[in-house]
């Protein structure tokens, strides 16, 4: 695939991506692509669903492997907004997936390279090869700004807990007494 290709797929995986954040969840997307078609999307959902192992990539792979009827998926590229973990770095391998292509780095978990690199690991059965950084100033700019906005409302919800005095106290901390 070429540059202009893989800067559209990330986009679809980019608005998969804004999925997860309206639903609340880190703003992670993925697609699945089989000959220039997209076949599996996924978002991140572990929070509502209930699921630890819904990361976006697993939700595509669960998807293009229930479309393509094969748990084996050979001659697909995985496009993701967030470097693989190693959970989902073991489910490409597994799923023979033929690259993967990511956005931005993932200094706290990322098995692409920036914590574990675990396609670099040569006594593998299958090579998935593994491009990163397309589209990382969006990818990673969504990401920010989900977070800030996280921080955000937390410290709206500190200084409104804090300006609100506990019940039955008056704001100025005394217990009002019955006239």
């Amino acid at each position: 695939m070429d540059e202009a290709g893989d800067a559209i797929y990330m986009r679809m995986a980019l608005d998969e991506a804004r999925q997860a954040w309206t639903a609340g969840e880190v703003p992670v997307g993925a697609i699945v692509v089989h000959d220039g078609q997209v076949i599996g999307r996924g978002f991140n959902q572990p929070i509502g669903a209930h699921d630890p192992s819904a990361h976006a990539e697993m939700r595509a792979l669960r998807d293009a492997a229930y479309r393509m009827g094969n748990y084996r998926l050979p001659g697909c590229d995985l496009y993701v907004t967030l470097e693989p973990c190693a959970m989902c770095a073991g489910a490409i391998l597994h799923s023979r997936i033929r690259r993967v292509v990511y956005g931005s780095r993932d200094p706290k978990t990322g098995a692409c390279g920036s914590i574990l690199d675990v396609f670099g690991v040569a006594a593998l059965n299958h090579q998935t090869r593994v491009e990163g950084g397309v589209l990382d100033d969006e990818c990673a700019s969504l990401l920010r700004a989900f977070f800030a906005e996280r921080r955000a409302e937390r410290r709206a919800a500190r200084t409104a807990a804090v300006a609100q005095p506990p019940a039955g106290q008056m704001s100025d901390g005394k217990t009002p007494t019955p006239d």
